[in-house]
């Protein structure tokens, strides 16, 4: 699940409320520093996926215009057999969608973007709770995983709502009594209207 940077104050204010309420962990500036140094950490994951969607996206540009698209690949040499096999069939029956993310998990590798949802936040949240850490600006008696574990349930949490959210928009989008065709420009619009409106709601 990508992180949209629009929601990561939301995030890092969840993560301060869960070590808050949670009696385990004191603050011991408050609030604001915490939802700070949780901020940093949440925008450089951002950026980081940011960078790698870029540079996918330009790896699909040179396929798209390369007569022998596997030669545009840096690399292509690192890629397994499988890999390969796939990515010339995907390249020549064009599936963007799965071709994006076949070339994406061997960028994130490289870049050390980690996709595994549960693997991602648990590493997010220690890197998190370091910062809290050596900033001083949380204090606990109890394992450093239980802490861990608080910030990472609020990053899980964020991404159950939004996965919540769009099946619920798919949902509302199914009832209309034209059929409105997953993948067109209309359906995408109206996607992200009634997300936008859903977010809202929810004060996000």
């Amino acid at each position: 699940m990508r992180l949209l940077s629009e929601h990561v104050r939301f995030i890092a204010e969840k993560i301060a409320r869960e070590l808050a309420t949670s009696k385990l962990v004191s603050l011991t500036h408050g609030d604001e520093p915490v939802i700070g140094a949780a901020i940093k950490r949440l925008e450089e994951e951002v950026k980081l996926e940011r960078a790698v969607d870029n540079e996918v996206n330009n790896i699909m540009d040179e396929l798209e215009d390369c007569e022998d698209p596997l030669l545009a690949l840096k690399n292509p040499e690192d890629l397994e057999k499988s890999e390969l096999k796939n990515l010339d069939w995907l390249i020549h029956n064009f599936d963007s969608k799965k071709l994006f993310w076949l070339i994406k998990r061997r960028v994130a590798a490289k870049e050390g973007l980690i996709l595994d949802n549960d693997d991602r936040f648990s590493n997010l949240a220690h890197r998190i709770l370091d910062d809290l850490y050596e900033e001083d600006l949380i204090d606990y008696s109890v394992s450093e995983n239980l802490v861990k574990n608080l910030i990472s349930k609020a990053i899980l949490d964020y991404g159950r709502r939004r996965e919540e959210i769009e099946e619920k928009v798919r949902e509302k989008l199914k009832s209309y009594k034209r059929n409105i065709v997953r993948g067109t420009d209309e359906y995408d619009i109206l996607f992200a209207r009634h997300y936008a409106e859903e977010l809202k709601k929810l004060g996000l």
